[in-house]
């Protein structure tokens, strides 16, 4: 039988209004367990949390005529107990959501009906290998399938539903071969000169000073606009509707220079929606009870705008609002001899690697001119023509 989270329903008792969970045991037949009084829990998501707490699901789904679970029903299992609102640790809506595609898409069509203590660590990392040589995904999306399957079996460990974790000694590769596409300043000027919408255009230049993620930029409100203290706080992104960070270091604030100012109060002159509880950047289509949505405006405005700036792309290479957060990254530390440490607070890192090793790219002039040096000190003019 399927995995089964059964239902809740209350019933009178001498005692009170007790919460019964509803399930239906092997031989198909339904069964009751009583979970607590409704007094105790007065609503329906306090009581699957006493549900939970007891070990309930656990029970309702032992199977007692000797078969064991198949990997199906353990992914569902991690789906309902590792990914729901009551999971040790909270996901975000676009987590979630990508942990049910990469879940159901590649796991469980791959392995869906085997019996989860007899898959092989061995088939396991035959096919994530085969997922990058035949399918093409890149390294570190196979990477994270891994990374997923070995907590689904984690958590079956967990609640007794597996005995071993076969994912535990399956390699994978982690390196990627991405690299952004940077756009300089000179070409940032002439993109924002190509948008014609003053919306687009505070939406540019606000990424391009800012490095915020699109996500956090489009679930800005005026009331997140600090003008007396020069920064903008960003303490949620949007994914359909406000959520949490992608860290706890991006919950913070980043700085906002009067000339970026100036601009926004303009743009907020402008705007119809230029309300305390507004979006900073409204979808207009919608008037105003979104925000703009950034892929479109990418497809749209930003790659032909950026194409015809000098930006070279090649047709289908991923390009976006976030490569002028690497662009920002890699120009204060390069050009502006930004300290590294400033930087890493500008985009909200929580490691320091990240700003140097993913968002920072090598300077082909400060390398020659540093190998320049080291000839100079060879004695060895510089100018010399071999």
């Amino acid at each position: 039988m399927a995995y089964q989270r059964g239902s809740l329903r209350q019933v009178r008792r001498k005692r009170g209004d007790v919460w019964m969970l509803r399930f239906r045991n092997n031989a198909g037949r339904e069964n009751t367990l009583p979970v607590g009084l409704v007094k105790s829990f007065p609503t329906e998501k306090a009581a699957w949390r006493e549900v939970d707490r007891l070990g309930l699901l656990i029970r309702i789904n032992n199977k007692e005529d000797g078969t064991r679970i198949t990997f199906a029903e353990l992914a569902e299992h991690y789906l309902r107990t590792d990914v729901g609102e009551d999971a040790m640790r909270p996901k975000s809506i676009n987590t979630v959501r990508n942990l049910n595609h990469l879940v159901r898409d590649y796991l469980v069509r791959q392995f869906g009906d085997c019996i989860a203590d007899e898959i092989k660590s061995l088939d396991i990392q035959k096919w994530l290998k085969s997922l990058h040589a035949d399918k093409g995904l890149a390294w570190p999306s196979v990477a994270k399938i891994r990374s997923i399957m070995g907590r689904i079996y984690k958590m079956g460990m967990l609640h007794e539903k597996v005995t071993k974790n076969p994912v535990l000694c399956v390699e994978t590769r982690a390196e990627t071969s991405y690299k952004a596409v940077l756009v300089t300043p000179a070409q940032t000027i002439a993109i924002l000169q190509a948008m014609q919408n003053p919306l687009h255009t505070a939406l540019v230049l606000t990424c391009a000073a800012t490095a915020l993620r699109a996500s956090e930029l489009v679930a800005l409100r005026w009331y997140d606009i600090r003008w007396a203290e020069n920064r903008i706080q960003v303490c949620k992104r949007w994914a359909g509707s406000d959520g949490k960070t992608k860290t706890k270091a991006s919950d913070a604030f980043v700085p906002m220079h009067p000339a970026l100012a100036a601009h926004l109060r303009d743009w907020r002159g402008m705007t119809p929606f230029s309300g305390e509880m507004d979006f900073v950047f409204p979808s207009l289509k919608m008037d105003g009870k979104v925000p703009l949505s950034p892929s479109i405006f990418v497809k749209t405005y930003l790659r032909p705008a950026a194409i015809n700036a000098g930006v070279l792309l090649a047709k289908g290479q991923r390009f976006g609002l976030h490569n002028l957060r690497h662009s920002l990254s890699n120009w204060l530390v390069n050009k502006a001899k930004v300290e590294p440490k400033t930087v890493q607070a500008m985009l909200r890192h929580a490691k320091i690697e990240t700003t140097l090793n993913r968002y920072t790219q090598g300077d082909g002039d400060e390398t020659q001119a540093a190998q320049g040096q080291f000839l100079e000190a060879l004695g060895m003019p510089t100018g010399m023509v071999q």
